[in-house]
């Protein structure tokens, strides 16, 4: 087998563990784009991609969560929505801004803030709800910032949307995983939009991941409710640590 079938096969392996990844646990980003770059992908065009090939893997995980959705008491859908999809489109924008080299620079210590919220986040959250709990407007300006985030770069965006839904008041994990999908896809989607408009998605290697995840994105939401998370979750800190210092040592 030659070296770009190889690659292909990877990209389609990481396409498929990203799409199980995000929908039962998150953490899917580290998957996909260390291989898009591992396959000679340029960063930033990497991280476009990366928005691309996993956005309709959240919509299929979506759709499987269909019948788990909650409202949130005081916020309206078309106000969630309204917030992610403007917030995505000004990361997405930021991104296209930033300079290959500074975004090289910065990749390091995006997977390290990733990987850092990945980890901690569901231990920490419990802690700050006996603290306090947050309101409508407070829950929408997270919701905004998060969303620039995930249409920057995206890295445990999942993570934080379920920290701030737990702040909020929600209990029902799988509520809050059908919100979450559903927000990460319209994140991404807007994003897209962004990234194809400019000409920065690496199309070959973006569908070849897109297709795996999809499949991967259905099947782990079918899959969620039997499955003990903890587990996936101690595997994925494994792999974002291995990940983040390979690319610091890269640098």
């Amino acid at each position: 087998m030659d070296s770009a079938a190889l690659s292909y096969l990877l990209l389609a392996a990481a396409g498929f563990a990203a799409g199980v990844m995000n929908a039962v646990a998150g953490g899917g980003t580290f998957i996909t784009f260390p291989a898009l770059m591992f396959t000679g992908v340029p960063s930033v065009i990497a991280n476009a991609s990366n928005a691309v090939a996993l956005f309709p893997a959240s919509f299929a995980s979506a759709w499987a969560y269909r019948s788990d959705f909650q409202k949130f008491e005081g916020v309206s859908v078309k106000a969630m929505v309204a917030v992610s999809a403007v917030g995505g489109i000004l990361g997405a924008v930021l991104l296209l801004y930033t300079p290959e080299v500074t975004f090289d620079a910065m990749v390091p210590w995006l997977l390290l803030v990733a990987t850092v919220i990945f980890a901690l986040g569901p231990k920490i959250v419990p802690k700050l709800r006996t603290w306090f709990q947050i309101g409508p407007v407070t829950l929408l300006t997270i919701q905004f910032l998060v969303a620039i985030y995930g249409g920057y770069f995206g890295g445990a965006m999942g993570i934080v949307m379920l920290a701030v839904y737990s702040l909020f008041g929600l209990t029902n994990l799988t509520a809050m995983n059908a919100t979450k999908t559903l927000m990460a896809g319209l994140i991404n989607g807007v994003a897209l939009i962004i990234f194809v408009g400019a000409g920065k998605i690496a199309w070959p290697q973006t569908i070849t991941m897109l297709l795996a995840a999809l499949v991967g994105g259905y099947i782990g939401a079918r899959i969620a409710r039997k499955m003990d998370p903890s587990r996936l979750r101690a595997v994925i800190i494994g792999i974002s640590v291995t990940v983040t210092l390979a690319f610091f040592i890269r640098g």
